[in-house]
This record gives C-alpha cells, structure tokens and sequence, in this order.
C-alpha cells in the first residue's frame, strides 16, 4: 500500500504538461508512472489541472480628509533633554549627559544613538541617558536617533548648543604640574 501512495504523491508532484500513467504489476499492485513499461498494458491518466493562486497586492483603505494624518513613525514622541535653549552649555571638560524623551518604551532590537554634527557619536544604547565626553567647545548640533543595527528607524529634531568650556590659557585654570618621575633604584 505505501508504495501506492508513494507513487501517487509522486504522480501529483508531477508538472501538469508531464503524462501520467497507470498499470498493474506482477504482484498484483497498481503503478503510476511518467513512463510507460515496455511489454505491459498502461493506460493514460488524465489529471485535473493543478491548483493556482494569483498574488494579491495589499490595497490602501481609501482615505479621509478629514482624519488625522497616521505617523509612520513608530515612536510618537522622540526628543532630547538637558540641552540649554537660550544659554551656553558649561562643561569644563567638554563631558556631560543628555537625556531622550522617547514614548512609547524603546521596542525590543531598537537602541538610542547620537548624531553630533551630523555624523554617528559614540556606541547605540538602550539607556535614555547619553553622554557625550571631550566636546570641543563652541557651537554644534545634535540629535537622537532610533536605531535597528546600522539601519535609521527614526530620528529626533536637530537640537543646536553651544559648548563652554575653559580656555587652555586662562588665568584662573590651576596650573598643570607634570607628574614627579620616580628615581630607579640602583643594582
């Protein structure tokens, strides 16, 4: 019985174009094969045509003028915290930390990265708090970006600041005094 089956699942596997037929062999069993045996009745099976399905493509719901665009974004909101508006940042040694304001909960396989004058700064997170070491001073921008790998899913406003920080040469920056070298004991 199961090579029956066997050759019947093997039959329909067939392409549709492909002949099939059916004899009986010697022990009694019936075979169906795309070719016909030499010395043995076989007749033609004629197979219904096979099954096919047309790819659908998705339609767009029609849209109402009157409803709210939908964000495509997946994050509704997406900000940076921390930053001065009207003021200048003081950060001595150019190091301080911002926050991101992000709703909903970042989603599973998503990080929180910097963008700082427009170029990538420092390693994707997952923590809401960033900080951003040894900037120079003056003035710069800086934005939060939703990452998934290499790949942008969505990016914060460009938020622009300036940077404070002590002049190298300042009067009232202590001085710098090189470390002592220790004497080598002698052999």
């Amino acid at each position: 019985m199961r090579p029956l089956l066997a050759c019947l699942l093997l039959a329909l596997a067939l392409p549709a174009s492909a002949q099939i037929y059916k004899y009986t062999d010697a022990n009694g069993n019936t075979v169906f094969t795309n070719q016909p045996p030499d010395g043995t009745a076989a007749e033609s099976v004629n197979l219904p045509p096979t099954n096919t399905v047309e790819m659908q493509t998705p339609s767009m719901p029609a849209s109402d003028d009157n409803a709210p665009a939908q964000s495509e974004a997946p994050y509704s909101v997406l900000s940076l915290t921390g930053i001065p508006d009207d003021e200048a940042m003081r950060a001595n040694n150019g190091t301080f930390i911002v926050g991101v304001n992000i709703q909903p909960r970042l989603q599973p396989g998503h990080q929180l990265r910097l963008i700082l004058d427009g170029e990538p700064y420092g390693q994707a997170s997952n923590v809401p708090s960033l900080q951003l070491t040894n900037l120079d001073r003056g003035a710069h921008s800086l934005a939060v970006a939703v990452v998934a790998g290499e790949r942008i899913i969505q990016q914060s406003a460009t938020e622009t600041f300036t940077v404070q920080r002590i002049s190298v040469n300042s009067p009232a920056r202590p001085p710098v005094t090189p470390p002592r070298p220790t004497p080598r004991p002698t052999n």
